[in-house]
């Protein structure tokens, strides 16, 4: 069996189409339809249905598709164990939270230093844009920020829970208050990041169910901006409490007691169940468990 057809397998079916395929790996399109066509031939199964230009793996395809993650899998590890590199070498992508891009930057200096060989690229995005990227391989890894999330497609390399609260500066009317329900917090100006992400989700959701909404005066990726400028007064925000621990430390903004709302929030590190762990993935799996 030619392992170079399994790996058009592959990606023809985890990108759902030919052309991309022959895109992503510098082939033209009929070299991949003979690859798939002397792969069909050799195992004597029809493993994609071609209809109005859509493709689909047929019930035999996806049992040959986990056959071939595995075989993909056994031959990186192969050709891992044979090469003898001093250095750890390599690209990995990572689909981040915006909010946690702070956090990584922070010690990316670090990690550079320690592992000078490996590149990263980084694509912010949404959770459910972050899980179809790493369906589809695009990304080695997820990180996110939400909800807790566990699915038998993923393996969970890594968790913690984070506390969240509504901040102000200190000089707020809100600050002196003890107690403030959530009708009174939502009237005050507010600063939040970008609405649909993370964090800004779980809470609106959450004030959906009670009929209430915050409409923000200014809404940005960037956690620091929002912390500066909510501690010159411009406003309320609801963030992490590692993005607004230092600022919290010197006294530039503090915790607002609002009773009746909690959000479990997650930080997830995650890979595919059928991804198999390079020394360069190992490097950066060790960072983001740092983080």
């Amino acid at each position: 069996m030619d392992l170079k057809n399994l790996k058009t397998f592959i990606y023809v079916a985890e990108l759902s189409s030919f052309t991309k395929a022959s895109q992503r790996l510098g082939f033209s399109q009929s070299t991949i339809s003979f690859q798939i066509k002397q792969l069909e031939a050799e195992l004597n199964v029809r493993l994609f249905e071609r209809i109005h230009h859509t493709v689909n793996l047929t019930e035999q395809g996806r049992e040959v598709l986990r056959y071939a993650h595995q075989m993909d899998k056994l031959m990186q590890e192969l050709a891992n164990d044979l090469r003898a590199e001093k250095e750890i070498t390599g690209h990995i992508r990572l689909a981040m939270a915006d909010s946690l891009c702070g956090l990584f930057g922070e010690t990316f200096r670090d990690f550079w230093l320690c592992n000078p060989g490996i590149s990263l690229k980084i694509i912010t995005a949404g959770t459910d844009e972050m899980f179809r990227l790493l369906n589809h391989n695009e990304v080695d890894l997820v990180f996110t920020l939400d909800n807790h999330i566990y699915n038998t497609e993923y393996v969970i390399i890594r968790e913690e829970k984070i506390e969240t609260h509504f901040v102000a500066a200190p000089d707020h009317p809100l600050a002196r208050r003890e107690h403030l329900s959530l009708r009174e917090i939502v009237q005050a100006p507010f600063l939040l990041t970008e609405k649909g992400m993370s964090y800004r989700r779980l809470m609106d959701e959450q004030l959906a169910a009670r009929s209430l909404e915050i409409r923000p005066i200014l809404e940005a990726g960037s956690t620091e901006l929002i912390c500066r400028l909510v501690a010159q007064g411009a406003g309320c925000s609801f963030l992490p409490d590692y993005a607004t621990a230092a600022a919290v430390a010197a006294g530039r903004l503090v915790h607002l007691t609002v009773d009746d709302l909690e959000i479990d929030i997650w930080k997830q590190l995650f890979c595919h169940r059928d991804k198999w762990i390079s020394p360069q993935m190992e490097s950066v799996i060790r960072h983001c468990a740092e983080i």
